[in-house]
């Protein structure tokens, strides 16, 4: 049984840093390769919206079970609704607007969600994946 705490830090402007933490825990419970990149890739990609959309603000948690890893993405300006989670890819000409769309690509579980004003971004990924 795989066994780890929750861990949580500010979104500062130091995305390498965080992107280390994450990549850390990660490895630590056992999510490795393309998978863990695709993972760190959407969490770098919340983090980003919250400090250019979201207030600048907020928080990210990671934590897992038998199953999956969890990486919640918090901001404290709660713009994100949950219809932003099923976004259509933008076009070819669109400058921005790819980072919600990718989340839903390449994570298990991309879900949004509002609560006491703040919107909190969920990235799960599964731990073993059925190759049947």
């Amino acid at each position: 049984m795989r066994t780890s705490s929750r861990a949580q830090w500010p979104i500062t402007s130091d995305l390498t840093g965080l992107r280390r933490r994450l990549a850390r825990y990660a490895d630590q419970v056992g999510l490795t390769g393309r998978r863990r990149d695709d993972l760190l890739l959407a969490a770098h990609e919340a983090t980003i919206n919250v400090l250019e959309h979201g207030g600048a603000s907020g928080t990210v948690s990671v934590w897992q079970d038998e199953e999956t890893l969890t990486v919640d993405v918090t901001d404290d300006a709660g713009r994100l609704t949950p219809g932003d989670a099923h976004r259509d890819r933008p076009s070819s000409r669109a400058t921005r607007g790819f980072g919600l769309w990718l989340m839903g690509q390449i994570c298990d579980e991309f879900t949004i969600r509002q609560v006491d004003g703040r919107s909190h971004v969920r990235l799960r990924m599964k731990l073993t994946r059925d190759t049947r």
